[in-house]
Order: structure tokens, then C-alpha cells, then sequence
């Protein structure tokens, strides 16, 4: 796990094994640091947080992304934890970040991801690559220069 950034209450990490290839879009996980269930346990200002960073993320992930070659159109923010419910620990709370590549070889653009099962089908996400050390250090820099911008102030987003 390479960790991108980390707020008062959440980390943002490139996820190690990816649900979607570097090349066709990467991959970027949100969790909180307190283990919770799912965003209905979220206080409104860790909702608010939350919310805030999913789009300063999203935003620094494209233009990245792109800058180091990937064609990101679009992106996919995703609520799951289907894969953990029967694991004694259970589901947590985490939003994925898909980035969705013009050019993507395997999530081709404009069409629904497919994510089977890790356990199940292991052979499908073998040759998936992670997010690169200069993706990461490049991301976490738009990120802290996002964050100082007005319109994602604390203030702006009625955070104290």
C-alpha cells in the first residue's frame, strides 16, 4: 500500500493490488482511520470531510493521470465491501476510486467495470499494475495544492 495523503480523519492510499490496471485508469482507495461500518456510522462533519476529499482526490487523480499519459475521461467512485461481509471483521467503510481510460484495454470506456471475485478468479487481476511512485508523489502534490485553494477551505464547506 503506498499511502498518497492523509487528512484529519481519512487515508487516501494507492491500493497495492488494483481493481483496475494504472493503464486503464488506476486504482485509489478512501477510508476512514477509525474502522466503521459504512457511511450511515460517518458524523455530518466526517460526511462532509469525506465528500470534500473524494472530489479534491478525484481531481488531482485525473489531471495527473493524465499529465503522466493516461487518457482518464471520466471516474467511478465506489461505495463496496461486498468482497468482506462474510470475514469475521466484517465490511468497512471505503470509497474506490476508478479511474476510466479513453484507451482501456480490460474496463473499456463506457461500459460497467467487472470485478469478480479476488478468491474466485485471482488469474484476473494478476497482470493489473498499481499506481507508480511518481503517480503517487504527483497526486499527493495536487492534493495539498487543491487543499489550499478557497473554494475547499474549511470555511467554504462549513467544517470548523
Amino acid at each position: 500500500m503506498a499511502i498518497i495523503y492523509k487528512s484529519e480523519n481519512f487515508i487516501v492510499e494507492a491500493v497495492e493490488k488494483p481493481h483496475v490496471d494504472r493503464d486503464d485508469g488506476g486504482h485509489i482507495k478512501i477510508y476512514p482511520k477509525i474502522r466503521l461500518l459504512d457511511r450511515q456510522q460517518l458524523s455530518p462533519k466526517h460526511a462532509i470531510e469525506l465528500m470534500r476529499l473524494t472530489i479534491i482526490v478525484g481531481q488531482a487523480m485525473t489531471k495527473i493521470m493524465n499529465e503522466h499519459g493516461v487518457d482518464i475521461g471520466r471516474l467511478n467512485y465506489q461505495d463496496n465491501g461486498n468482497w468482506t461481509v462474510f470475514k469475521p471483521e466484517g465490511s468497512y467503510l471505503h470509497i474506490h476510486l476508478y479511474g476510466r481510460a479513453k484507451s482501456a484495454k480490460t474496463h473499456k470506456y463506457g461500459q460497467a467495470c467487472f470485478f469478480p471475485h479476488r478468491e474466485e478468479k485471482p488469474e484476473y487481476y494478476e497482470n493489473f499494475k498499481p499506481l507508480n511512485e511518481n503517480d503517487v508523489k504527483d497526486i499527493k502534490t495536487e492534493i495539498e495544492r487543491l487543499l489550499k485553494e478557497e473554494r475547499f477551505s474549511d470555511p467554504e464547506w462549513k467544517l470548523p
